[in-house]
């Protein structure tokens, strides 16, 4: 593995979201001098939060899965959950997911596979619960052939499939799998009902591609998310960036908020200082950039021409609890599809100048408060519950529209389509504090305007993927959702620990290796 040559003691890192914030703990548990320059007043970057008049709302990711992995990057430096201030307590949700389809049928997702089996028996039929057992064990078998080899690893030349053995023997057994086809079909292969099909590929949008395009290796992302299970950290997902933070700077690092870095002084291939945005500069012996691939321009790095995923405009916001307790669907995350399935990813992964907005909406629900009460807001009318509302749409490479102008004109709509579909009082009672568009995103610096960065096509995943070790300077690593292994919480925490890795040439799979595939034998803490 390619490591930074040279002094290495003080490192800074830029961007305190997770990928940072993993990095930045495997960094100091390590020795090192770490400074983490963050521009936000807040840690978390999309895993942060927005603040309402008066409440905080997660303003990213809302799935949390394999939380161990927050455990790795704590115990780094000591820490367990219990020991951050305040402590970070994570509960498993049961069901993790509810679908809910346009003919108004509901398939409940749960991580139990007994429990999971009887949920689709009852709705789908017996023969098709057997269906499922054979694809959660194909599912499983795709997992823990890919998680050490091509997740939880660097990657110098993609020759290091064939060359390095551990690896050639995991790509064998992708190939025997069938982790090279494409995911949709495989799991038609198993699946007869359409509707239970959709519960298993629909995790291929956060993988930037449609299920009938994505290689069948994203099958990990559905395992994931249906056998390993979706969890929920008291307080918000904001609480994971806070614990690891908290983490941090009680081992001895800085951790700087309010403080942008905007570019890298180089002498000899070696980035020196840290410019920032207020005059200033820091010196360092190396650097970890977390800033967005649309970003990396500006600290001198260059990137060649990259198909974006789809992006996402999301709505936060409040809606009165007595309202949102007569809607048909009472849980923590409803997916809400419309009764097109194809056309719909084809209109908003289209190519260049072809994306279009959803005609038949699938829509992502989050009430976080069912989960965690204490989130509920008090006012003098009553209780609220912080609402978020995600619709998938083009970035703005496949659809390059006016979003300042469109964006509230189309909410609209899509909360007249829920109050259609039964959520009655949606339209007229959510209070939206905060709409966020491919422009909200194209403003921070992301690529073509999507926060889900890349797409995962054939060549740009694995040993293909952007890099976290470019060649524009010989002390400059990358972490986050535009390099190895990919978008998502989990893989970001791993992109953390791999750009650490290249910084002190530590080992990339700190678990055994059996136990990290097979997802067993953590602590879970719920």
């Amino acid at each position: 593995m390619k490591t930074v040559a040279g002094p290495t003691e003080h490192v800074v890192v830029v961007g305190a979201g997770l990928a940072g914030l993993a990095a930045a703990l495997y960094l100091r548990g390590s020795g090192r001098a770490v400074t983490v320059l963050e521009r936000a007043d807040h840690p978390g970057g999309r895993v942060g939060f927005h603040r309402g008049p008066d409440y905080d709302i997660d303003s990213g990711a809302t799935v949390l899965t394999l939380p161990e992995l927050i455990d790795d990057a704590l115990a780094a430096v000591g820490h367990t959950r219990s020991t951050c201030t305040p402590p970070l307590r994570i509960r498993a949700l049961a069901p993790g997911y509810h679908a809910r389809f346009a003919d108004d049928s509901t398939i409940r997702v749960f991580a139990d596979p007994d429990l999971m089996a009887e949920e689709v028996a009852r709705t789908c039929g017996p023969d098709e619960a057997r269906r499922y057992r054979r694809l959660r064990d194909w599912l499983a078998r795709v997992y823990r052939a890919e998680f050490t080899e091509f997740m939880d690893t660097n990657f110098d030349s993609p020759l290091d499939m064939v060359r390095i053995p551990a690896k050639r023997a995991a790509l064998l057994d992708l190939v025997r799998l069938g982790g090279f086809g494409r995911l949709g079909p495989r799991v038609d292969r198993f699946l007869r009902d359409p509707r239970l099909a959709r519960l298993f590929t629909f995790q291929a949008l956060y993988a930037g591609v449609a299920p009938a395009e994505a290689l069948a290796v994203y099958g990990a992302i559905p395992h994931m998310d249906t056998s390993l299970g979706v969890y929920f950290p008291e307080g918000g997902m904001r609480a994971v960036a806070a614990a690891m933070a908290d983490a941090l700077t009680s081992a001895g690092a800085t951790l700087r908020l309010n403080t942008e870095a905007v570019g890298l002084e180089f002498h000899r291939r070696r980035a020196r200082r840290v410019r920032l945005a207020d005059g200033g500069s820091l010196a360092c012996d190396a650097v970890v950039l977390t800033a967005d691939l649309g970003s990396l321009r500006r600290f001198g790095i260059r990137r060649r021409r990259l198909r974006a995923s789809p992006s996402a405009v999301v709505a936060h916001g409040t809606v009165p609890a007595p309202i949102a307790a007569r809607w048909p669907i009472q849980a923590h995350h409803t997916i809400d599809f419309g009764a097109a399935w194809e056309r719909t990813f084809a209109e908003i992964a289209a190519g260049r100048g072809r994306g279009k907005l959803m005609s038949d909406p699938s829509l992502l629900l989050t009430r976080p408060a069912l989960t965690d009460p204490a989130l509920l807001i008090t006012r003098p009318d009553g209780a609220h519950e912080p609402f978020s509302l995600l619709a998938p749409c083009p970035n703005l490479d496949s659809a390059p529209l006016e979003w300042t102008d469109i964006g509230p004109a189309y909410l609209r709509e899509l909360l007249d389509v829920l109050e259609r579909r039964g959520y009655h009082g949606i339209a007229e009672h959510f209070t939206v504090d905060r709409l966020d568009t491919p422009r909200t995103w194209h403003d921070q610096g992301m690529l073509a305007g999507t926060p889900f960065s890349a797409a995962h096509v054939f060549r740009q995943t694995g040993p293909f993927r952007s890099r976290n070790f470019p060649t524009a300077g010989d002390n400059v690593v990358i972490a986050g959702c535009g390099t190895t292994p990919g978008v998502g919480v989990p893989t970001v925490l791993l992109s953390g620990k791999l750009a650490a890795n290249r910084v002190t040439g530590g080992a990339d799979n700190s678990r055994d290796r059996t136990e990290r595939a097979a997802g067993i034998g953590f602590p879970t803490n719920h």
